[in-house]
């Protein structure tokens, strides 16, 4: 079964400073019938204009992905954490029994245009962590590269959650194969431009929500920046 959800339906909030869309259930925004899939709490598209941000507030008991997608954030938490991430780097913040960051863009003039990604963790309560790590172009290059998964593995960064989330940018005839173990469900984002998801062509915004099949393949990119969630 796979069910897609078009970028025109997310829930959208323009405050000047933030345009966000929200592909899940998020603050002013409610929709009962995408709360969450599996694990997966958050999907927010935020474009940050320059000298903007957000200033320094908690969160407990969510593991905390941001993918940036165009210009520079500037991070800065209550563990010591302090750095700048751009297109490449993975941030993962675990809150646990709680923490707070703050979160900047960088530059004075340039827009920052990230994800803001919420993955439920299997358990509450643990040590806040912080991690980040660098994936050039070339590992995601037609095909879908682990970039966060439960057991750090191939060098992604540990999430606390059952939920493993994968990178890829396809163009032209580049095709991938992702296998899908029973009992799993996967639900894909493509970040910017065009790819088909077993045969359901997508834009840059739209989703899908995949389960009782036993592969998700792409095809059909077109300047294509695409997450894959393998979620419980």
């Amino acid at each position: 079964m796979i069910e897609i959800c078009r970028s025109a339906e997310r829930g959208h909030a323009n405050h000047g400073w933030l345009d966000s869309y929200h592909s899940f259930s998020f603050a002013d925004y409610y929709d009962e019938a995408h709360t969450h899939y599996g694990p997966l709490r958050v999907i927010n598209e935020d474009r940050i204009a320059g000298g903007q941000g957000f200033g320094a507030h908690g969160h407990r008991d969510m593991e905390i992905v941001t993918y940036v997608l165009d210009g520079a954030l500037s991070h800065r938490d209550s563990m010591g954490n302090g750095s700048t991430i751009r297109h490449g780097d993975v941030q993962r913040m675990s809150a646990g029994t709680g923490v707070k960051h703050s979160e900047f863009n960088a530059s004075k003039e340039a827009p920052l245009h990230l994800l803001q990604i919420w993955v439920m963790p299997k358990r509450v309560g643990d040590q806040p962590g912080y991690e980040e790590k660098r994936f050039e172009d070339a590992e995601k290059r037609g095909r879908l590269r682990v970039v966060a998964s439960p057991d750090g593995r191939d060098g992604s960064v540990t999430i606390h959650a059952d939920a493993s989330i994968h990178a890829g940018l396809f163009d032209g005839a580049e095709e991938w194969q992702f296998a899908l173990p029973a009992g799993r469900r996967a639900y894909v984002h493509v970040a910017r431009g065009a790819v088909s998801v077993n045969g359901s062509a997508l834009q840059a915004g739209d989703a899908a929500m995949i389960e009782g099949v036993d592969s998700v393949t792409l095809t059909n990119g077109e300047a294509a920046e695409v997450l894959l969630f393998d979620l419980a």
